[in-house]
């Protein structure tokens, strides 16, 4: 016993951690104690990926955001110590953080000099110096590390030709600079600070606590809807029966949607049940899947490199980023920028709607790519989950596909009008959950932003009346929903004017629009986009203009 508590009391300093992370640990902090995952990562019911992102990192907002107390109990089984001060974050390797061995005459070494942690200097304290000269330092050793000749070449390549898409994305960052808080220390940690504060607020509202009788409410509508269905398939008008079974599944994914953050009973078995009854037994997608996804959007949301939910190449991209081939950590896969994204990009804005009435059909492929290629986990607490998955997956295909497509339809033209009506209604799902980020910012503003301002920087929300509310299922108070995941949809509405509390008090702006004019941002933002296709080619075109007739500093 006096072991385990004094491994638990160590302090680690930076420098460790560092080491420690060099060697393939998966360390992070958690309110100040030093957590080591290693043996749960393969485990985590919300996939790997997710810890990955927070390795290095301080997860303390993030981890309570996403998890029960339960599991964050469960999750001082792997700590191995503290750190003292204010932890700084590294940048996590599956982000191109890079991290040293602690070599062994360090050990005999007092370690003050600056430390290569994908952007900051490392001390042996868990508090480095000022990210500022951190800033400076990271970029002299970046254009010191390439030779001289190199160097100059670029500078004079860029000053004489600038790049118009580097250029478009610095004002972008530059813009969100002037608009949110400061990153400074000082003024993140008030941020955090008053985010605890909210939280708490929140909670003795109980704004947590699930109205049961609403879900009761939701449950009649999808038993009308479903019952409606199978009414109008009984009469040969497979027409209407196949919008209705769209339908039904449109307001399926609301329920399904809180049940995988554990938002209806808060309890990670019975709520996976739900989700696995809703979304494989009656819908035909995996909840494993999904949150797996959707634990990672939470997590980097609005990130290209990072968020699943923005990664839709080569049919849309919302930042100019993505004209980069990008490397996706999610799907670790090259999103090739090629012939096909060049010319689906360039008409994006026009693409969108049509596009996303086949969404559906993708989600069948990921939902089966999950269960399929030993993605969900094997052990841990959701042991059990791939089973009843695969279980609920031959329930849906015997009821959907034999018994209603081929049993109950007599032609192939009405079993074709009838998938394609009963996937097409579905779009407007679709919709709704690209417009809370598809018009939002994309800019990496660095480890040091908090988890309350990224997440209020990346989201909106949409306007709506309150009898509309059924309609959107809480996903038109995206920003409410990312600061505090678990709270069930029913009570987002009450927790916005808490929100708007916290942003004028912070200085954090409050996006919201309506959803015609969501539906316009995201439609200028795609097309802002895809007009810049074509300034990439030409400037592209001019670039290799320039080597071929070996002009390279002659204009």
């Amino acid at each position: 016993m006096n072991k385990i508590t004094s491994v638990r009391d160590r302090v680690w300093s930076r420098r460790e951690i560092e080491a420690l992370i060099a060697d393939g640990r998966k360390i992070f902090i958690i309110d100040g104690r030093v957590i080591k995952a290693d043996a749960w990562a393969p485990f985590h019911p919300g996939g790997d990926k997710a810890i990955l992102h927070m390795v290095g990192r301080d997860g303390t907002d993030e981890i309570r955001a996403l998890h029960s107390l339960e599991a964050q109990a469960h999750m001082q089984k792997f700590v191995i110590g503290r750190v003292e001060g204010r932890w700084i974050n590294f940048l996590p390797p599956i982000q191109g953080g890079h991290f040293r061995p602690f070599l062994q005459e360090e050990e005999h070494e007092d370690d003050n000099g600056s430390q290569t942690d994908g952007g900051l200097s490392s001390s042996n304290s868990s508090t480095p110096p000022s990210p500022i000269f951190d800033a400076i330092d990271s970029e002299v050793r970046k254009r010191t590390s390439s030779s001289s000749a190199s160097a100059v070449s670029e500078f004079e390549s860029t000053t004489i030709r600038p790049d118009p898409i580097q250029t478009k994305l610095s004002a972008e960052k530059a813009s969100d600079i002037l608009k949110y808080p400061s990153l400074d220390y000082t003024s993140q940690d008030q941020i955090v600070a008053k985010y605890r504060e909210l939280d708490a607020r929140i909670r003795a509202a109980g704004l947590y606590k699930c109205p049961y009788w609403s879900y009761g409410i939701e449950s009649c509508r999808y038993l009308f809807l479903f019952v409606s269905a199978l009414v109008a398939l009984h009469y040969g008008h497979y027409a209407i029966s196949g919008v209705l079974i769209g339908m039904f599944w449109h307001q399926l994914v609301f329920t399904a949607h809180d049940s995988g953050h554990m938002g209806i009973t808060h309890h990670f078995h019975v709520d996976t049940c739900i989700g696995i009854f809703i979304a494989d037994f009656l819908g035909g997608l995996s909840i494993g899947w999904w949150k797996r996804n959707h634990n990672v959007h939470h997590v980097v949301t609005n990130s290209p490199e990072h968020d699943p939910d923005i990664e839709h190449m080569p049919f849309f991209a919302i930042s100019t980023r993505f004209f980069e081939s990008l490397r996706s950590t999610y799907y670790n896969r090259v999103m090739d920028f090629d012939v096909v994204a060049k010319w689906a990009i360039s008409k994006q804005h026009w693409l969108y709607y049509p596009i996303l009435l086949f969404g559906r059909f993708n989600l069948y492929r990921l939902s089966w790519e999950y269960l399929l290629l030993g993605q969900a986990p094997k052990k841990g607490p959701a042991w059990w989950t791939w089973y009843l998955e695969i279980a609920g997956q031959f329930f849906f295909w015997t009821w959907y596909g034999y018994g209603i497509i081929y049993k109950s339809i007599p032609t192939g033209w009405d079993r074709f009008v009838f998938i394609m009506l009963s996937h097409m209604v579905t779009m407007p799902l679709h919709v709704q959950i690209t417009l809370s980020h598809f018009a939002m910012s994309t800019t990496d503003m660095g480890v040091h932003e908090s988890f309350a301002q990224k997440m209020l920087r990346t989201t909106m929300d949409v306007d709506c009346p309150t009898w509309l509310d059924f309609f959107h299922g809480g996903l038109q108070f995206q920003a409410v929903h990312h600061l505090f995941p678990r709270i069930p949809r029913h009570n987002l509405r009450k927790a916005q004017k808490y929100v708007k509390e916290f942003c004028e008090d912070t200085g954090i702006p409050y996006v919201i629009y309506g959803f015609g004019e969501g539906n316009m941002e995201v439609i200028s933002r795609l097309g802002e986009v895809a007009k810049q296709v074509k300034v990439f080619e030409e400037c592209r075109k001019a670039c290799a203009k320039d080597v071929v007739e070996g002009h390279g500093f002659d204009h």
